[in-house]
């Protein structure tokens, strides 16, 4: 297929095969949030308490850390094409299973299948980096990365119009099907690729843990990511309980509607990317661990004033994105060899933070409410922006020793 030289793609793949695994990563990612602006509906139709339904949150991102843990190293040891399709219509069963529960046991059962399967998107954007030309790897990871974080973004309020529509059920109903036909065009659209130096299951694990210890900017780079993804995660955990009561007391189609404000931070993913090629990485994880501060305050005063609200919403999205796409793309540059395993640590650490950030955003709610959430947030927030900043020394005095 040949590609216009004006477009943004990566020479070395077409702009639809591009599009496509965005969209397949969008689906994959995406289906972990459906349950966010729902939580009182899902709490409602089980007859538990909201905090119980809210469970869910954590457990999405405990299953997803656990597959990235367990699934994506094997993109360094087997088929991507074959391994990230298989993972992909797992995934939809787990949807299926969350659509048609008939407790809320069950539930959960299928938030765990559809989380830990998921991981296909973490299969994907390492196959992204390995199929781009030299110095494009930033660029194609920023485009899929794009279709991802829309996924997620646009995922909250696309569940919380057809919540409205048709009912919760339905939101898990439709993205199965529609997973499963997405999985199969990727079978048929996207090229074989397999690691050049394949290894052993045992040695995939292994060697991840080598990496980790050997690896200092990785290992600063996920925990910085890590800290930004359990600050807003907190958020996520909590906002729609806030939300939907208190002053504001909005409905499902409501809150899933003022998602639509985060998606602005999709937007920086591709211009991200395109900073990490230039060697401006540190520029675009400073404006990031800025906004992550500066939004807390806003959403403070916005769990009585929507109009702070969305705008905090924006800002942190936009602060979550910068550190997390320019981390993933420097990562993808530290070891091509190991491109699969390296990204497999640093989203294992990211969404291990998100787990906590959205246990501990619950804990928060029960005892202080959104002021405790707030406060909680506020807190992870400097905390990454802590290790933004002393990352960025180490780095300058390791560029003056040299």
């Amino acid at each position: 297929m040949s590609v216009n030289s004006a477009a943004p793609a990566p020479q070395g793949l077409g702009a639809s095969s591009l599009l496509l695994m965005a969209l397949a990563c969008g689906l994959c990612a995406g289906g972990n949030y459906f349950n966010q602006p729902l939580l009182h509906s899902i709490a409602e139709h089980f007859e538990v308490a909201q905090a119980t339904a809210a469970v869910s949150v954590t457990l999405a991102h405990v299953a997803y850390a656990s597959g990235l843990l367990l699934l994506a190293p094997l993109a360094d040891k087997l088929q991507r094409r074959g391994l990230a399709v298989s993972l992909m219509l797992l995934a939809a069963v787990g949807q299926a299973i969350c659509g048609f529960a008939p407790s809320v046991q069950a539930f959960m059962a299928g938030t765990v299948v559809a989380g830990l399967f998921s991981v296909a998107a973490q299969v994907l954007v390492p196959m992204a980096a390995a199929l781009a030309m030299p110095g494009q790897s930033g660029r194609a990871v920023g485009w899929v990365m794009s279709g991802l974080l829309l996924g997620i973004l646009l995922a909250r309020s696309v569940a919380g119009m057809v919540s409205e529509a048709w009912g919760w059920q339905a939101v898990y109903q439709g993205a199965a099907v529609v997973m499963a036909v997405v999985a199969l065009w990727l079978w048929k659209m996207l090229p074989a690729s397999r690691s050049s130096l394949p290894v052993s299951y045992g040695q995939v694990l292994a060697s991840m843990w080598q990496l980790l210890r050997g690896q200092q900017a990785l290992r600063q780079r996920t925990l910085v990511s890590a800290l930004a993804f359990a600050s807003v995660s907190v958020l996520f955990s909590t906002m729609a309980l806030q939300l939907s009561s208190g002053p504001l007391g909005l409905g499902d189609g409501q809150i899933g509607m003022i998602g639509l404000a985060g998606a602005a931070g999709a937007l920086v993913a591709t211009q991200a990317g395109r900073l990490v090629d230039k060697g401006l990485g540190r520029v675009s994880c400073a404006i990031g661990a800025l906004a992550l501060l500066l939004s807390w305050p806003m959403l403070w005063w916005g769990g009585a004033h929507l109009g702070w609200f969305v705008l905090g919403l924006i800002v942190i999205d936009l602060g979550l994105q910068c550190l997390n796409i320019t981390n993933q793309a420097t990562v993808a540059q530290l070891l091509p060899a190991a491109r699969g395993r390296m990204n497999a640590v640093y989203m294992t650490g990211y969404f291990l933070g998100a787990a906590l950030g959205s246990a501990l955003g619950t804990l928060a709610w029960r005892i202080n409410g959104w002021q405790g959430a707030c406060t909680l947030g506020l807190l992870l927030a400097v905390l990454a922006a802590m290790g933004t900043f002393s990352m960025r020394r180490s780095h300058a005095a390791l560029a003056a020793a040299a």
